[in-house]
């Protein structure tokens, strides 16, 4: 069995889009309204139906991670709540993801490395091939957008300055976010996204 998979190149948290899939997700759609309010509706805002498809199927795999309270907490609270949710969901969807920020973002912090680079991301991918060697068949160009979207997703979190000088900007859980894990019992992801 694969540990890794690709999918995560397909965008970054996309908040805006995020919260208006959130919110549709809260009733309860059947497939043929789903499809009509992403094609017909252009729920997502996009000039291109099949973007939307594909940026709807993403998101709303990594929603199903949650439950119906943490769709509620994205589609209705403050931007810092919906976007950790969804850096919380997009973890939970991708241990590729999960894995770079153990083990490329809470190193640099622990080692008090104020920046990612690039090799960063080379030595990374090495290891991940020794768990997976199916991530051997993936493309050069496909390595190097996994990168550019796990940066984005880190900057979008505010866990990030920027995407050039990736200087780590760690963050504190909201309080309202870290209630949500506690309650899950999920610590594992709390001592994850907390500041070192």
């Amino acid at each position: 069995m694969t540990t890794y998979n690709a999918e995560i190149s397909a965008g970054s948290l996309m908040p805006l889009e995020s919260r208006r899939i959130a919110a549709f997700l809260l009733t309860n759609p059947d497939d043929n309204a789903w499809r009509r309010a992403l094609i017909e509706e252009n729920l997502l805002q996009k000039k291109a139906p099949a973007t939307a498809l594909r940026q709807a199927k993403l998101i709303r795999n990594r929603l199903n991670t949650l439950d119906i309270t943490a769709w509620d907490m994205i589609a209705h609270r403050e931007q810092e709540v919906a976007v950790q949710l969804l850096l919380v969901a997009a973890i939970r969807h991708s241990q590729l993801l999960s894995d770079f920020i153990n083990d490329v973002y809470k190193d640099h912090q622990r080692r008090l490395n104020l920046a990612i680079a690039p090799s960063d991301w080379e030595g990374f991918f090495t290891e991940c091939t020794h768990r997976d060697s199916s991530v051997t068949q993936w493309s050069a160009s496909t390595q190097a957008k996994l990168f550019q979207v796990i940066l984005r997703i880190l900057k979008e979190a505010k866990y990030l300055e920027n995407t050039r000088n990736m200087k780590l900007t760690p963050q504190s859980l909201h309080p309202d976010v870290r209630r949500y894990l506690s309650a899950q019992c999920n610590n594992s992801l709390i001592n994850l996204l907390e500041r070192a």
